[in-house]
């Protein structure tokens, strides 16, 4: 079976973020009322697998080992059958 994972990995709470920092400056100068900006990746995988289950399993691999640092990051994904 044919399967998408939106998969978003963002800083765990207490780490800096540079570049959102550095967003939410440009976007008050904008006179915009931000308080605040996180920036995270979001990655769309297409990829196969036997099962539902299994997909889960290979999309939590792929974050642990290559699209996450366990370290300063956190991630989540949704998986859905694709089309």
């Amino acid at each position: 079976m044919m399967f998408r994972a939106k998969i978003e990995v963002g800083l765990k709470p207490g780490h800096s973020d540079p570049e959102g920092e550095m967003t939410g400056q440009s976007l008050r100068e904008l006179k915009h009322l931000v308080r605040g900006v996180k920036v995270s990746k979001v990655y769309e995988v297409y990829f196969e697998a036997s099962s539902r289950k299994e997909a889960e399993k290979q999309v939590d691999e792929m974050c642990r080992r290559l699209l996450a640092n366990p370290t300063k990051d956190d991630y989540r994904f949704e998986i859905e059958e694709a089309k």
